[in-house]
């Protein structure tokens, strides 16, 4: 299993958006659930680092949910 950050890291890079790495990205929901299941199949990992994600800021939603508190998912 990977670590969080190691997970995070490769969604970050499979969304693909902006182009420098660690910048916030804008994606939708569901594209960061698919970047971040992509490099692993632990369900809990992939709601742990989504959630950190966007606790900390790395992303950012767009789409009808940018403005829907996440804790609220």
């Amino acid at each position: 299993m990977a670590s969080m950050v190691t997970t995070e890291k490769s969604a970050v890079q499979a969304i693909r958006l902006g182009g420098r790495p660690f910048q916030q990205r804008e994606c939708t929901l569901l594209e960061l659930v698919q970047a971040v299941s992509d490099v692993t199949r632990d369900e809990r990992e992939v709601v742990q680092t989504v959630l950190h994600m966007l606790e900390t800021g790395r992303v950012r939603l767009r789409g009808i949910l940018r403005s829907v508190p996440f804790r609220r998912f």
